[in-house]
């Protein structure tokens, strides 16, 4: 039985090869530009006053993007490129006929709230890589690196550049240097870049391109125009050091018991390196050393009560940028399956995952996270279109440190471990066929205290291949991988029991538990065909990983042993008509199986998209699940029936332009047989009192009720028990920011987040027979004389005898959480900072489940019993190197 799923993939492959058809779309007429060499550089000021601009050619005759598409543009816009030995120079001007009407608001850098204007260069020339190098009328920087023909964009690419903007009766200027050296290109490869010049005309929504870019195509920049005339130019290496210092202060509750924190503080000075060289001309290694993330934004609270990890996103800088070229994803679209990657950088540096039992009277010092020694990433392209992204990291031991009151003793929670990560890709037929892969490694220098814990070593690699069809209106994709893991038996038999896989479940045949195992391998993949351009677009995709598929060392998967098909269509309207500017509306079926051949669950889905004439967006969608046969539910138990549900949700936001926005949201999930059901609201909103200030308050509140909520599982007799209960859970989460912008250079902001969360169990039940046609004969709930309260926890006597057969703890929860971020940013030159940083967490809880908010609100802001957690923080870099 187990080859039936993956007759189930071929299959689907051969049947989504036959929807390939003809597209009638055609590449509009290629423009091409010829740069001017000058002698003498013009002084940056955005005035367009230097005698330089004389001597360049100034071209414009833009096109709509949106709202209609191949409309000519409603404002002139001109450009003028220019260049030198060093820097290419660009200047834009951005016609307004009434220019006291331009959108002219200061933000961070990379947030677009206001009239943008652009170029973006091809420097490689292979049709899929474009750097951005943007600008608000406020003279805020908008750059971004865009990969597969525009797919996917990194705004954490921030080069080192130039920029002045200014505002005139006849609209504004932008005036840039941007280095050769931020730019990558091989040398003698100036005879020909790919180049368009964008403008954004805020106020109208308005999109203009200097090469039509036609609103239904399937990517960018295989569209670009022509820049020519660079033929005598050289590349130029980059070669930035940043040398960083930082200062840091905390404040806590003070415990006098503990040695750790009997003071209630404690104070640090660190430093570190952060570098950037050339080592060829389009080869580039960033490196870290001793790196420090304080000033970045802390993860959102959560009460976590599935079996599985959370993923978060990855916020720290220097993993962020380039992380397009390090990805490798085996899953489809958002949310949990497609979160599946062989590189998950948050895997570096994460919190120490060993712990040490401390006897009573002990006190332990645990630290936060792994350190992170050094780390160095290697990204490029070379001119036969070989693509390269490698990453190396280094992390060190974590020690517990453990107050025995008769002395001090040290233990290993994470070990010393290097972490590499290898992915090449090979542009082939002008970038239609794409050839890749991918190789990682963790290595890890384990002791007797974290050896049963962790793999000592884990690898992954794969292979990739796209094609594109009809002028990139059509694309197929393989991606393979494969997994392996090393380590003591007992942490490859942890690995097995793990939610990820759950091979000891007692129906399991064909992935068995081996507790004799020393290591552990598995294969995993997507195959799908994508119809990108056009008013409708289709997908048809599976994705598989095997049992003993293991990525959790360095990548992230959800659930292992899992087959997944989904075919989905979408239909677009791009042309303003009725009452909406656009519109799109999509749906798709999906199928999941496990490798025994039983088909766990499947469901529709649909989502629906309008922008209206008015500037509102609406958006709403829905999906029906049927009945699962769910492997996980259980915990390492056998496989159980469970209803479906039905599910929708809709949601508006006001016009984004507006000084003051609303937006609101409601989702509802109804289980079948009344088994579950969940209602949430979200809302918003934004004030933008002056051009450089930003309020917004983000509140939201859901109510769920679940009957199957997992409590824990015991063994009576030789029998697994499941024991189970209803629960009711109500959580507040709300956020709320300032956003205080003095100048481009110079940013104040401010992040706060209460947290409330309550879980009340009742009904406890015992599963007895999963697989019950009928759902009530598939569990038993206690009556009141088989189950007592004992303090904090509960006993069971099943059959009245007056002997307890087992108990459990009380799983109650109340969790209040506040945390806090303000971190005040000034870039006093490019690539040279200074942040001031204040956090603060609080924290609550009991195990009370009412929500009582008042209440709740004064414990957690308590002075006396609940002093918070203060961190501050200056830190001060300056880079040195090549301008």
């Amino acid at each position: 039985m187990a080859e039936y799923p993956m007759k189930r993939i071929i299959n689907l492959s051969i049947i989504t090869i036959v929807f390939i058809s003809s597209s009638f779309g055609q590449i509009p007429d290629r423009k091409q530009y010829t740069a001017t060499r000058i002698i003498t550089a013009p002084v940056i000021n955005g005035l367009l006053d230097d005698e330089a601009w004389k001597s360049g050619t100034w071209a414009g005759d833009f096109t709509q993007n949106q709202p209609y598409s191949g409309r000519p543009e409603s404002q002139k816009t001109e450009f003028s490129i220019l260049f030198d030995d060093d820097n290419l120079y660009v200047a834009i001007k951005a016609h307004d006929t009434s220019p006291d009407s331009i959108v002219n608001r200061l933000t961070r850098r990379d947030q677009q709230d206001g009239d943008l204007v652009g170029i973006i260069i091809d420097s490689f020339h292979d049709l899929r890589t474009g750097f951005l190098f943007g600008v608000s009328s406020t003279g805020v920087k908008y750059d971004h690196m865009l990969t597969n023909d525009g797919q996917n964009e990194d705004p954490s690419w921030d080069p080192n550049w130039w920029v002045k903007t200014s505002i005139n009766r006849e609209g504004w200027i932008a005036e840039m240097k941007i280095p050769f050296s931020q730019v990558r290109f091989e040398k003698n490869s100036g005879d020909v870049w790919g180049i368009d010049v964008g403008r954004v005309l805020y106020r109208k929504n308005e999109t203009t391109y200097w090469q039509h870019i036609p609103k239904d195509a399937s990517g960018l920049m295989h569209l670009f125009g022509e820049l020519r005339g660079l033929e005598r130019i050289k590349p130029r290496k980059i070669f930035d050091v940043t040398p960083y210092g930082l200062a840091r202060t905390e404040s806590f509750q003070a415990i006098p018991e503990n040695p750790f924190l009997a003071l209630g503080k404690q104070s640090s000075l660190n430093g570190g390196i952060d570098a950037k060289i050339g080592i060829t001309n389009n080869l580039t290694m960033d490196l870290t050393i001793n790196p420090d993330f304080g000033q970045v934004e802390a993860d959102p609270s959560e009460v976590n009560l599935s079996a599985y990890e959370t993923f978060f996103s990855e916020k720290r800088p220097f993993f962020i940028e380039g992380s397009n070229i390090t990805a490798f994803g085996i899953g489809i679209g958002d949310g949990d399956v497609g979160n599946d990657n062989l590189f998950y950088s948050r895997r570096i540096g994460r919190h120490p995952q060993g712990y040490a039992d401390l006897k009573n009277g002990w006190n332990a010092s645990v630290p936060d996270q792994s350190t992170i020694l050094g780390a160095a990433k290697l990204t490029g392209k070379t001119k036969n279109g070989l693509s390269i992204g490698f990453v190396e990291a280094l992390t060190a031991q974590m020690r517990e440190e453990i107050d025995t009151v008769g002395g001090r003793i040290y233990k290993t929670v994470e070990p010393l471990t290097n972490y590499l990560v290898g992915r090449v890709q090979k542009d082939i037929n002008n970038g239609n066929t794409l050839i890749g892969g991918i190789f990682t490694s963790t290595n890890r220098q384990l002791d007797a205290n974290v050896s049963n814990l962790m793999h000592k070593a884990a690898y992954t690699g794969g292979f990739d291949f796209t094609q594109y069809f009809q002028d990139k209106n059509w694309m197929f994709n393989l991606n393979t991988a494969f997994s392996l893991v090393n380590g003591s038996r007992k942490a490859i038999e942890n690995t097995q029991r793990s939610s990820a896989h759950y091979f000891q479940r007692p129906d399991n045949s064909y992935s068995v538990l081996d507790t004799n195992r020393t290591s552990l391998a598995g294969s995993g993949g997507r195959i799908q065909i994508l119809k990108l351009n056009g008013h409708w677009n289709f997908m048809s995709a599976t994705t598989w990983k095997t049992p003993g598929f293991e990525t959790n060392d360095l990548g992230y998967i959800r659930e292992a042993d899992q087959i997944l098909s989904v075919l989905w269509a979408q239909y677009n309207q791009y042309e303003p008509g009725w009452i909406y500017r656009k519109y799109n509306i999509n749906w798709d079926i999906y199928s999941i199986w496990n490798f025994g051949g039983i088909n766990n669950s499947k469901g529709f889905e649909w989502n629906a998209n309008m922008d209206l004439k008015n500037f509102w967006s609406i958006y709403a969608g829905g999906a029906l699940r049927g009945n699962n046969l769910d492997q996980t539910i259980l915990r390492g138990g056998p496989v159980m029936k469970t209803p479906g549900n039905i599910y929708g949700h809709f949601g508006f936001t006001t016009d984004n332009r507006k000084n003051l926005v609303f937006n609101a949201s409601v989702n509802t999930t109804l289980g079948f047989q009344k088994c579950s059901g969940n209602l949430s609201y979200n809302a918003g909103i934004s004030y933008k009192p002056t051009n450089w200030l930003v309020l917004s308050f983000n509140p939201g509140f859901s109510k769920s009720f679940s009957e199957l909520q997992y409590v824990t599982s015991v063994n009576v007799q030789n029998m697994e028990k499941y024991i189970f209960a209803s629960i009711e859970r109500k959580t507040i989460i709300t956020s709320f920011r300032v956003n205080l912008n003095l100048s481009p250079n110079l940013t104040v902001q401010y992040w706060g987040q209460p947290f409330f969360a309550t879980g009340g169990y009742y009904n406890y039940k015992s599963i007895t027979n999963p697989k019950a046609a009928r759902y009530g004969d598939r569990f038993r709930t206690f009556l009141p004389d088989q189950i007592n309260v004992n303090g904090d926890s509960y006993t069971v006597n099943e059959n009245a005898d007056g002997m307890n057969d087992y108990s459990f703890n009380r799983m109650d929860f109340n969790v209040q959480d506040f945390l806090s971020n303000l971190v005040i940013r000034w870039e006093y030159n490019p690539g040279s900072s200074v942040f001031l940083v204040w956090s603060q967490t609080r924290s609550s809880s009991s195990t009370s489940p009412n929500l009582d908010l008042f209440n709740d609100l004064g414990n957690l802001f308590s002075t006396v019993d609940n002093k918070p957690h203060n961190v501050f923080l200056i830190k001060f870099s300056c880079r040195f190197g090549l301008k």
